[in-house]
């Protein structure tokens, strides 16, 4: 988080501007983009692209690719060029600390093929991109990367990028054996979540722990399409300063995964609709040792982190977006009323 201050009185005190205009994002990640699709066969390319329209572009998910299929063309089938060609576009939407992070995350099927050699579904490299439109040329264009663990789904509408929905999950959640021991792809998720929970005092604890049992998956799974769940929970009005500081660094933390631009706009979206309304809700077990899980919602965005498999060693994390945010539906809604004719 080096790039964004992790304060809540910088959040509240963010300049008025808009940060839409992210040119040199989406110039540099179109070039990408189709610098990939260039580098692909006849074959390959019929595998990787496929019209805006299409509705595959919807379908997620995160568990091992083996299991449930991903639309695009899988990187394990890719030469050592084309694989340093599609990582140029991860780069180009993400942060440092993001495409740092995506990377932890696709290394850890090293690991589970070490601890589980018998499993048929721990296959590295079993990562998918899949491209609609046309970029450089469509004025909307998206593209998504999934497999285990990682699901980024990224709509472009002229200036403007989209990030929803986007998932990232870990297991395992804390490395303890091997030559990647102490390794934990999640770790501020995670204990940014107990830093604000164990700031609370005993009343506020009440408000904020809405069950003792945590669930045993994020609540909106993979839904293509999501709306607000139930407000639970502690409201950041009923924090001291030091603790919405706090909250304000969970949200950052996810937020920081995306270029510098894009998270700031994000941010600002988030203070205008009124910080103090973002629930912070807390379900399970008090300690990392057993499941746990969080969740932060406000009117415009919902973050669910969930650590109950494996002892607790196994997190699932997911942004998403409400009133059309998730896809850029809403900005593609905006841009299409605005060339109606």
């Amino acid at each position: 988080m080096s790039y964004i201050k992790p304060t809540f009185f910088w959040l509240l005190m963010f300049p008025l501007i808009v940060f839409s205009q992210n040119k040199a994002i989406v110039h540099s990640g179109s070039k990408a983009a189709e610098n990939f699709i260039q580098s692909l066969s006849a074959i390959q390319k019929s595998k990787a692209t496929f019209s805006f329209e299409e509705m595959n572009r919807f379908n997620w998910h995160f568990v091992p690719a083996s299991q449930s299929e991903r639309d695009g063309i899988v990187m394990k089938t890719l030469d050592s060029n084309q694989k340093t060609l599609l990582l140029d576009v991860l780069h180009c939407f993400l942060s440092d600390k993001g495409f740092e992070k995506t990377k932890g995350i696709m290394s850890l099927e090293y690991v589970l093929q070490q601890l589980e050699p018998q499993n048929t579904h721990r296959i590295p490299e079993n990562y998918s991109i899949a491209i609609y439109g046309k970029p450089n040329k469509d004025s909307i264009w998206g593209w998504k990367f999934g497999g285990h663990h990682i699901a980024l789904n990224f709509t472009i509408i002229n200036d403007k990028v989209a990030f929803a929905p986007f998932f990232f999950g870990a297991n395992p959640g804390n490395v303890k054996d091997g030559a990647q021991i102490g390794f934990r792809a999640l770790k501020d998720e995670e204990d940014f979540g107990f830093e604000l929970l164990n700031s609370l005092d005993t009343n506020q604890l009440k408000k904020a722990v809405f069950t003792n049992i945590a669930f045993k998956e994020i609540v909106t799974t993979n839904a293509p399409k999501v709306a607000p769940l139930k407000a639970e929970g502690i409201v950041a009005n009923e924090l001291t300063n030091p603790q919405k500081i706090i909250l304000n660094k969970l949200i950052v933390c996810y937020l920081s995964t995306m270029p510098k631009k894009i998270a700031e706009a994000r941010i600002k979206k988030i203070k205008n609709e009124d910080f103090n309304d973002i629930y912070f809700g807390w379900a399970g077990a008090l300690n990392k040792e057993n499941g746990h899980y969080y969740r932060i919602q406000g009117k415009s965005f919902l973050i669910e982190f969930d650590n109950t498999q494996n002892k607790a060693n196994h997190i699932h994390t997911v942004w998403r977006d409400f009133n059309g945010g998730d896809y850029g539906e809403d900005l593609i809604q905006e841009h299409y009323q605005k060339h109606q004719h």
